[in-house]
């Protein structure tokens, strides 16, 4: 299982829309990739902005690159969630699972 992480702000005024981006578009679309086990959106105030964390679960590697294409470090950051970030990363990070308390993972 690899964990595939991503972090991107937004201003308190966007910070909403941001999450209603993840969970009607992102989160929908992410299910119907075969290999993807999960998905969870951290959000965390800090200062004038909100940090989120995007950590979804995948089978495997090639499994995010149906996802993500041949290079599976590359950000997918679609434009209606450019337009309301006030910044985020063009990479995203991997990781193996190497435990877990949820069943889902």
């Amino acid at each position: 299982m690899i964990a595939r992480i991503w972090r991107g702000t937004a201003t308190t005024v966007n910070a909403d829309a941001y999450h209603r981006h993840f969970m009607t578009k992102v989160a929908p679309h992410l299910k119907g990739i075969p290999g993807h086990r999960g998905a969870s959106l951290l959000r965390r105030e800090a200062r004038d902005r909100v940090e989120f964390l995007a950590v979804t679960f995948w089978e495997s590697i090639e499994a995010i690159r149906k996802f993500a294409g041949q290079n599976p470090d590359f950000a997918i950051v679609e434009p209606e969630a450019r337009a309301v970030l006030a910044e985020f990363d063009d990479f995203a990070t991997h990781y193996e699972v190497a435990y877990s308390s949820t069943s889902d993972v």
